[in-house]
This record gives C-alpha cells, structure tokens and sequence, in this order.
C-alpha cells in the first residue's frame, strides 16, 4: 500500500472528497491502479493524521508535464497528460480538481496552482505524474 501525505490547505478537500488527485513527482514506487492508497497529513510528525476512511482506490497514474509561464511565472501555461495537452478550459478544470480553485471560483485556478508550484518547487518545468482515487463506494 501507498501513502501520501498533504500540505495544510489540502486536508480540507481531500478529506471532504473534492481533491481526487495529486501531482507527485518520479519515485521508486506510486500506487498502481485497483490499488487502495492511504492520504495523510503531516506524515512523519506527531501531528500526523489520516484524512480518509476507508482507504480510497487508485482509479490511474498518468504521465504529466506542467510548465510555467516564462514571461509570468506564477501561471501554469501547459499542462501535458500522456503526450495530451490540455486546452486552456481544461488546464482551469485540471487546476480546480487539484484542489486550487475550492478557495475563489474567478477563473484563475491555474494562477493560484502555479503560485503553489512556484513557491515550493521554484521550476519552469515539472514532469511526474498524477495519480487520480476514487472512493471505495464509487
């Protein structure tokens, strides 16, 4: 089994189901789709806590490059899945299911996502991967 563990302004949506995914960088070991994954916060302190139960289920684990924008750098201005690359209504929508758009609904989403990404990775290119749940219910 697989756990993840997530920032403070991600316990919220991840524990209501409203964040159904996450962008991780390569590692040795994902989890593998039908493969039921563990979502914590603050893993490796004492203030760790598991934010779902029953453990949800891996629905897949895509392939994703992000990149930002050169001239403005706190905003996503690519995102490609599987060699796919998203539109610009679908970047907004990738954003939000990300867990970046449960704060304001005003269409920027992909601003507050790549002021995320900058902020603590500081890259113009990221690729990883995304790993997408669903709950044991459905």
């Amino acid at each position: 089994m697989v756990a993840y563990s997530f920032a403070p302004q991600f316990i919220e949506p991840v524990a209501t189901l409203n964040k159904l995914q996450t962008v991780r960088g390569f590692r040795k070991r994902h989890a593998l789709p039908g493969e039921a994954i563990q979502l914590y916060t603050a893993m490796r302190t004492k203030f760790c806590r598991k934010l779902v139960t029953p453990d949800p289920i891996c629905r897949d684990v895509r392939h994703i490059r992000i990149a930002l924008d050169t001239a403005h750098p706190l905003l996503i201005s690519a995102i490609v899945v599987e060699g796919v690359a998203l539109d610009d209504e679908e970047i907004e929508e990738f954003a939000e299911a990300d867990g970046f758009g449960a704060l304001l609904f005003d269409g920027w989403a992909r601003r507050r996502m790549g002021q995320f990404w900058f902020k603590h990775h500081q890259w113009n290119i990221f690729e990883g991967v995304v790993i997408r749940w669903t709950t044991q219910n459905g």
